[in-house]
Formats: C-alpha cells, sequence, structure tokens
C-alpha cells in the first residue's frame, strides 16, 4: 500500500485544484438554496477542467513520450479532482460541525488506481471507508461525489465498507484482497485508513503468501485463455494480453505480497530482481504505458486492443520512422513484441526467486510454478558433466559453464530435449547473460551446429526447445539471420503471428504432420511417410528458414534461398542437399498460388507447374511443406477446401512429372472420390446416387471436400424436390470464422457478377468462392463470407438477408448497380492498409483462354465491380477464382472474347487492365459505385 505522503504530486501540470476550489465557493454563492441547479453546475465545470487536464496530458506525451509519467499525471489530477469535491460536499453540501465518532470517512483508491497510475480512458476504483456502519452523512457524502464524477462521464467502481467489513470480504475474496493490496489514501480520515492498512497487513497477508501466489498465477492463466496464449499476436490486447500491463502488475502484486515490498525497486533488496533488471521492468512499464495512453487519446476510448487501423498512428505518435525493408509500423510493432518479450522473462526470474524462497509453498504456487515443483533427485547426465538434472530440470553445474565452453548454450538445449527435461529458470537467466559468447567461433563450430542440427530434426517436442532458444536470445545469435526477424510482424491481417513465432509454430505443424494423428493435414500425411529420413531432416531445415528472409528489400523467398545456401553447409548438407533446400524456399508459396487461384483443370496450368518443380522428390516436399506452412498461419486459415485443392493439383501433376504413371491416375481418383460419397449418402437409393452423380464433371469430385459435397448433395435434392432451380442456403464454418452462402441458380455468364452484388448490397464481404457448372446447365456457387456477429442466430438472420437479396437479385427484382452504389462502402479495417494495385494478363497460363489476375487491397464489392467491369469489357468468364489473404485480395479470371477466343491485342489487354486498376484508384466514399 501506498501512504499518504507517496501519493503523486503532479497535479498542478494539469488541474489547479486551489482555482477550482475557489470556483466551487463561487458557484456555491451563486446557487445558494438551490442544490440541484448547484450539483449540475458543479458537474459541469469540473467536467470541462477534466477535459482540459487530459487534452494537456496528451500534448505533454506527444512531446516527451514518456508513458509511466503520463499516466502518473492524470491520476494526480483525478486525486485532487476527488479531494475537491470531497471539501466541497463535506462544506456546502453536507456540513457536519460536531462530527460524531461514527461520522468519520476516509476516501481511498483502489485497485489499478490505487497503483498511482491511470490511463485516459480508465475506470476509476474507490472505496468509501467508515469506522462503523454506514450513517446519513456518509452516505450523502459518498453519493454527492459520485454523482458528479459520473455526470462528468467517468466510469466509477465504488463499495462503501468499514475496516471490520473490508478484513473479512479480503479473507474472503481474492479481487477484494488484490483490490486493498494497492489502496492508498487520498482525503479524509488518515487514521481510519491507518487503521485497514495495520489489520489488512497482519490479519489477511501474513502467513498467506503461497495462497496469493498460486491465485494471481492461475487467474493470469485464465486471462490469457481468454485472450490468447500467445505474446506474438499481431493484434495484442496491451492491458491483458501475454507480456502486456497485467503481467507486470501480477508480478508486483505478487512482490508486493511475498516479500512485503511497497515499490518494485524494493525487489532489489529482496534479491528478485538486480539492477539491470529492475531498468528492464522500468523500460517496459513506460513503453506499454506510452502506447496505452497514446490508444486511449487516440481512439477516444478504453481501448486495449493494438488493431491494425490505429497501429500505424501510434508508431507515428511515438516517433517511429521507416526503414528499408521495414515499414515504421512494423518497427514499432517489434519493440512492441520485444518489450512482450522481457515481460516474459522477468515473469520467469519472479518464479525462480519464488521457488527459491518459498520452496515449502511450491506444489501450491499454480500452474506456472507448478512446472518448477520438485519432482525427483538430482542427478548427472551421462553426456555432460557441466549440467545436471535438478528436480527434472535441466540446470548448470557451475555459473561459468557457459564462459568455459560457449557450445554449451547449444548443448544444454540437446540435452534438456534428448531426456525431455524442463528448463531450470537459473540456467536460462544465465544462458540469456551469456550471449556476447556466441562469436563466428561458435557459430561455425562443427559441433555446436551437429547439435542445433540434432534439435532441428528431433522427434522430441521441436517446437517448444527453440521455442525456449528464442525467449532466452540463443537461436538469434547462433542463426543470425533468424535474430533479424524476432519479434517481427507484418503489417496484414493475413499472418496472425511475428515471423519468428510462425517459423517455430511451422516446425510444430511438420512434426504433427510426422506423427500422422491428426487427419486435416490429408495428403501430407500420406507423402511424409514416403520420405527418407536424410529427406525430412532437409524438410525441417527448409520448414525452419522458408521465411528467415522476412523485412528485407528483396524479395524474402529469392533472399532466403541465398541464406540457405550460406547456413546449410554449416550443418553438414552436401551440394546437392543444399540447393534442393534453397529450391523450396525460393519457390514456397507457388504450389498454394497455383492451388488456390489457377483453373486445376486447365492442362496448361498443370504442365506449367510441373515445368517448375521438376521432379517427383520435389513436389512431394513442396506439397508437405505448403501444407505446414498454411497451417502455421493462424486459426481458421487451413481448411478442407485448401487440403482438396493441394490434393487435387499434387495428383493432377504427378503424372506428367513421371511420364504418364501415377500412383492414382485421374479416373481412379474421380471414382474413389465418388465411392468415398456412396458411403457417406447410405441412407440415398443407388438410382438416386447415380443420377446425382452424373450431374457433376469429374473437376467438382476431385476439388470439392466431402463435408462440402454431403452439404451440397442434400441442399440440391430439397432444391429439385421442390421444383426449385433457385435457390439459397447458409451454413457457418466455426473453424475458418466465416459464413458460407451455397447458391443453385441457371448459369448464365453474368451469374457471378450479380451474386457478388447482391452479397455487396447487403454489406456481405466476399472472401473465398468456390464455383461449379453441374451437367444439366446448373450453377453450383459456395461463397464464403466475413462474419459479423459472434452469435450463430445473429448471423443467421444477417445471412438470411443476403441470401434473399441474392435470390431477388437473380430473380430480376433488384436493380443490382443502384443498390451497390448505395450500399458498398470500404471496410474499416481494410483503410489502414495501402496496397499497390496489380492486374496481370497472360495467355501463357492456359490453352484455351487468357487469365486475367487481379490483386489489390480487400472492399465490400470489389468482387462485383471486377465482374461487372470484365463483362463490359465484352469478356466471357468461364471461370473465376477468388481468394482473400487477409486484406489482399487476388482474384483470377479465365476470360474469352465473345467469339470464344484468347485476348491476343496487345491494345485491347491494356484497356482491360487500366479499366480493371481504375477500380482500385477511386476515392473511398464512391467505392462499390
Amino acid at each position: 500500500m501506498l501512504s499518504p505522503d507517496q501519493t503523486p504530486r503532479a497535479a498542478s501540470e494539469l488541474f489547479d485544484a486551489d482555482a477550482a476550489a475557489q470556483e466551487l465557493e463561487a458557484l456555491a454563492a451563486a446557487y445558494s438554496g438551490r442544490d440541484r441547479e448547484l450539483r449540475t453546475a458543479v458537474a459541469q465545470f469540473m467536467k470541462g477542467e477534466l477535459t482540459r487536464g487530459r487534452e494537456k496530458a496528451e500534448q505533454l506525451l506527444l512531446k516527451e513520450r514518456q508513458g509511466r509519467r503520463c499516466a502518473e499525471r492524470i491520476c494526480a489530477m483525478q486525486d485532487e479532482i476527488i479531494r475537491v469535491l470531497f471539501e466541497f460536499a463535506g462544506k456546502r453540501l453536507y456540513p457536519s460541525d460536531n462530527p460524531s465518532e461514527a461520522e468519520r470517512m476516509a476516501v481511498v483508491a483502489t485497485g489499478g488506481y490505487g497503483r498511482g497510475l491511470l490511463a485516459p480512458g480508465s475506470d476509476i476504483d474507490l472505496l468509501f471507508l467508515l469506522p462503523y456502519k454506514q450513517t446519513a452523512w456518509g452516505e450523502s457524502v459518498a453519493e454527492a461525489i459520485l454523482y458528479c464524477l459520473w455526470d462528468m462521464g467517468l466510469k466509477v467502481g465504488h463499495a462503501t465498507r468499514s475496516v471490520d467489513e473490508c478484513i473479512r470480504q479480503a479473507k474472503a475474496d481474492m479481487t477484494i484482497r488484490t483490490a486493498i493490496l494497492e489502496s492508498r489514501f487520498l482525503k479524509g480520515d488518515l487514521a481510519l485508513f491507518n487503521e485497514l492498512v495495520d489489520r489488512f497487513d497482519r490479519n489477511v497477508v501474513q502467513g498467506t503468501g503461497a495462497e496469493f501466489v498460486s491465485a494471481k498465477l492461475a487467474e493470469r492463466e485464465e486471462r490469457l485463455r481468454r485472450t490468447g496464449q500467445s505474446r506474438y499476436l499481431v493484434e495484442p490486447n496491451v492491458k491483458d494480453g501475454k507480456g502486456g500491463l497485467r503481467d507486470l502488475h501480477t508480478l508486483f502484486w505478487i512482490g508486493k505480497y511475498v516479500y512485503r515490498v511497497r515499490n518494485v525497486e524494493e525487489l532489489v533488496d529482496h534479491g528478485v530482481f538486480d539492477k539491470d533488471e529492475l531498468k528492464l521492468f522500468r523500460r517496459c512499464e513506460d513503453f506499454l504505458w506510452s502506447v496505452r495512453c497514446h490508444m486511449h487519446f487516440l481512439t477516444g476510448r478504453p481501448e486495449e486492443r493494438l488493431s491494425f487501423d490505429i497501429q500505424r498512428e501510434i508508431a507515428v505518435r511515438l516517433g517511429y520512422t521507416e526503414h528499408p525493408g521495414m515499414r515504421d509500423v512494423e518497427r514499432f510493432m517489434k519493440h512492441y513484441f520485444l518489450t512482450a518479450k522481457n515481460v516474459g522473462d522477468l515473469t520467469a526470474i519472479l518464479c525462480a526467486a519464488l521457488e527459491a524462497n518459498h520452496t515449502k509453498s511450491a506444489p501450491m504456487l499454480g500452474r506456472i510454478v507448478a512446472r518448477f515443483r520438485p519432482n525427483t533427485g538430482r542427478r548427472a547426465f551421462a553426456e555432460s558433466d557441466d549440467f545436471i538434472v535438478d528436480n527434472n530440470r535441466i540446470n548448470i553445474v557451475k555459473p561459468d559453464v557457459f564462459e568455459r565452453d560457449p557450445v554449451n548454450l547449444i548443448r544444454i538445449f540437446y540435452l534438456a530435449q534428448k531426456h525431455n527435461l524442463a528448463f531450470h529458470p537459473d540456467a536460462m537467466r544465465t544462458a540469456s547473460r551469456s550471449l556476447p559468447l556466441i562469436d563466428k567461433g561458435v557459430r561455425e563450430s562443427e559441433e555446436a551446429n551437429r547439435l542445433f542440427f540434432e534439435i532441428l530434426t528431433s522427434h522430441h517436442d521441436v517446437e517448444t526447445v527453440l521455442r525456449r532458444m528464442n525467449e532466452a536470445g540463443v537461436l538469434g545469435a547462433f542463426v543470425r539471420a533468424f535474430g533479424r526477424v524476432v519479434a517481427m510482424m507484418q503489417f496484414n491481417m493475413y499472418h496472425h503471428y511475428t515471423v519468428d513465432e510462425h517459423l517455430i509454430r511451422c516446425m510444430g505443424v511438420i512434426s504433427e504432420i510426422e506423427t500422422g494423428t491428426n487427419d486435416e493435414y490429408g495428403l501430407a500425411n500420406d507423402l511424409v511417410k514416403k520420405l527418407t529420413p536424410r529427406q525430412r531432416a532437409l524438410l525441417r531445415i527448409t520448414m525452419f528458414l522458408h521465411d528467415i528472409a522476412k523485412g528485407r528489400v528483396e524479395d524474402h523467398s529469392i533472399a532466403g534461398a541465398r541464406v540457405a545456401r550460406r547456413f546449410c553447409p554449416r550443418l553438414g548438407l552436401t551440394n546437392a542437399e543444399t540447393e534442393t533446400v534453397a529450391w523450396l524456399i525460393e519457390n514456397h508459396l507457388v504450389m498454394s498460388t497455383v492451388a488456390q487461384s489457377r483453373d486445376l483443370s486447365d492442362r496448361k496450368t498443370i504442365e506449367n507447374f510441373a515445368n517448375i518443380v521438376q521432379s517427383l522428390d520435389r513436389l512431394k516436399l513442396l506439397s508437405i511443406l505448403t501444407t505446414a506452412d498454411i497451417r502455421a498461419v493462424g486459426p481458421g486459415v487451413w481448411n478442407g477446401w485448401k487440403a482438396q485443392l493441394l490434393r487435387t493439383l499434387y495428383y493432377e501433376t504427378e503424372p506428367v512429372l513421371t511420364g504418364g504413371f501415377s500412383e492414382v491416375n485421374r479416373e481412379r481418383r474421380v471414382a474413389m472420390a465418388q465411392a468415398e460419397f456412396r458411403e457417406a449418402m447410405k441412407d440415398w437409393s443407388e438410382a438416386d446416387l447415380n443420377n446425382y452423380i452424373a450431374r457433376h464433371y469429374p473437376a467438382y469430385w476431385l476439388k470439392v471436400d466431402l463435408p462440402h459435397k454431403i452439404a451440397h448433395a442434400r441442399f440440391l435434392r430439397e432444391a429439385w424436390s421442390a421444383g426449385k432451380t433457385l435457390a439459397t442456403q447458409v451454413s457457418f464454418d466455426p473453424a475458418r470464422g466465416v459464413t458460407e452462402l451455397t447458391v443453385i441458380a441457371p448459369d448464365h455468364p453474368r451469374l457471378l457478377s450479380i451474386i457478388a452484388g447482391a452479397c455487396a448490397a447487403a454489406l456481405g464481404n466476399i472472401v473465398d468462392a468456390q464455383i461449379y457448372t453441374t451437367t444439366d446447365g446448373l450453377a453450383l456457387d459456395t461463397i464464403a463470407l466475413t462474419r459479423e456477429f459472434e452469435r450463430d442466430e445473429d448471423e443467421g438472420r444477417r445471412a438470411g438477408r443476403i441470401a434473399d437479396t441474392i435470390e431477388k437479385a437473380l430473380q430480376g427484382e433488384i436493380k443490382m448497380p443502384e443498390i451497390v452504389a448505395r450500399k458498398a462502402g470500404p471496410k474499416g479495417r481494410f483503410k489502414a492498409f495501402a496496397l499497390e494495385p496489380e492486374v496481370n494478363i497472360n495467355n501463357e497460363w492456359s490453352n484455351r483462354y487468357t487469365v486475367v489476375e487481379v490483386t489489390g487491397l480487400d472492399r465490400p464489392g470489389l468482387l462485383y465491380e471486377l465482374t461487372a467491369t470484365i463483362s463490359k469489357l465484352s469478356l466471357n468468364i468461364t471461370s473465376a477464382h477468388v481468394a482473400t489473404f487477409g486484406e489482399r485480395v487476388v482474384d483470377v479470371f479465365y476470360v474469352t472474347d465473345l467469339l470464344g477466343a484468347k485476348i491476343a491485342s496487345p491494345t485491347r489487354q491494356a484497356a482491360i487492365k487500366r479499366a480493371l486498376l481504375a477500380l482500385f484508384s477511386r476515392p473511398a466514399d464512391h467505392a462499390g459505385k
């Protein structure tokens, strides 16, 4: 707790308490006998003062860039406002000339407000402390203060309790206990507050340290479960996310409770932090408070999520500038993630200190500290005398083991992985302090690289070990190219994690594919079994390196291949093996691009892809690599559609590479898909099955995954039974977080344009589209839309409106251009991004069609505009491939002229390109027209 003399005194910078008190006196005289009007006038005046104070706080923050100082100023201003109101209420509204013993009160700041730091939009928590039960005077004074604060627009949490009630409830409720732990005297009866402090220490805190620590760490785990366990999410929660301010608060709560300290500096005296770690704590705190205060000021609300649409503005406010290969916002976010990592390091240090000082209580310290809990005795390693197994964790025998042999900085991770051990925090702390020992000699050491090769290719939890190497800083020091991408975010909506975290997660996915335990990986599970052990090792190394050159001016695939050619010989790879890894890195995006944005039933597509791949071994490796890469991007990115597209591309390409031989030829694969469908539809008669199967072309059976085939069949049967040739169906895909609309309608050239326009008119943003035609001339289109509502009931109603608009549009009941112009507009989140549009027109990608590929910034209505423009250009769209990667859309159209010929004229190609590019250059308020 903070005693009165520790209360921050910076109020004069933002708020003149004496002048405010004089103004309230003048208002009291002006409104004498009219209490209600007086209260309104007081609230209006104080609200104005608060607004001016916050404006000045923002100006000082922009000038000084000191976040903690800003939070102190705002808190101090709030303190003075409450003191002025307390004095005014006691003197003018409810004077008590001869107060009784019961008419004593202390106004106390609790919770985050009690900490002495306040963000611009934060709530304030007040405790009105009484000696006994509530009195009419105390109730009136508290209400006068609260109503004024509420009228000022503040969110106020409050409680009125006696000292006895505070102690009783603190014992029973950990939230109240934490709030009182940080209580701070503001105004009133100081003796009453001191009584609370004394009794809280004696009756609540003493002897309950282990209980408190256990509760706070368990509370932290639950909070992180809600906000996302990774500290490397690209839209982090600055307050409650992993590595955010709440983690720092938790550290201080525990330190304050267990070590009975009043400030962080005193933790140094108890040996918890050294002076450098204390400086780190302060730097982290100041940076996070700067970010949080700017977020509140910028948005005008207590926004805690650092979302894409405000990241760049925050970066500018904090003074970040663009560097070659990295935008200002990316440099800012890298700093953020490094800070979050440092907060994690401080958490581990505190946990180690708790274990050392409270060994007997360790079993009670919750799941985080539980991993430090003694399980077995101490034993030595046969492989090394420098390490010891200490209670099922690897630890160093002496403090100088890394200095004596720097290769031990790699060996410790190798041994932990080999013997399935956790890491002792003391060993990790020493390793982090020994990073300067990793010099050129260590990086070129044959033994160090042998050990690292074993780590990368091990079957024992490679993801966890690499993550611990990264957190300790060893990974970035040993592989310097990896060090450049540590905490690097890519400013786009597609990637969910930082580059280093993505690479480490890829290693985990590869391990899972090798075990074959997750059916969602489909083809990759089968292919990995056909690889030799050495090929598996090459795949692991490729996976680790494939994005390692992100953030450079040069294309990261080309630069990454060059990194691989330098790095792979260190690991003992031959020239041929190194070239295989380099080729895979240089082409690691090719298969994904072809599968999602090309017509896989077009022979030329397959031939072009086969010319790039050139060998069956490369095709196998690239298929597995692509699967793992997409899966590790983030939740919901990998799905059954993409798995099926990759499978189709693989099996279409395989016979081209093997001279006509395929393990599973095309006809057999179609037959197998149909047999799988028959097995799933046993409730249908043989005649119905034969009739239904005959209504789909072979490409349908190869490209669509089984769940969608079943859903399509039931939907079409229901529509046909009702005599409908136009129908829509709504479904939800929780894994992808999208709403799917399936449409059946008579096929015609402008069908996709009408559907896209109807979605835009109903404010539905298309992120994916699967388009097929039946043998009897019906179009079967499945459109994936961005989800708008969390609850299925709400989303279902919205999707129903979109489906209704589609049906009306297809029936000609509404005129599409007018309604789209009225409704469609840019999405707020997309406004944060700048993306140069591209239009590529290519006659080499297909023998029969001209392929038009459009890349640019997505927005509702864009697909409609593209298809409508193509139709106006007198082009027929024979197939379309719609894909969205976050804010970036890649739409590919296979087109001919009205006579069915390719677009060969350079003049006409240039006109098409100009018309499509013009759609991206329109002002935002005209989007959709």
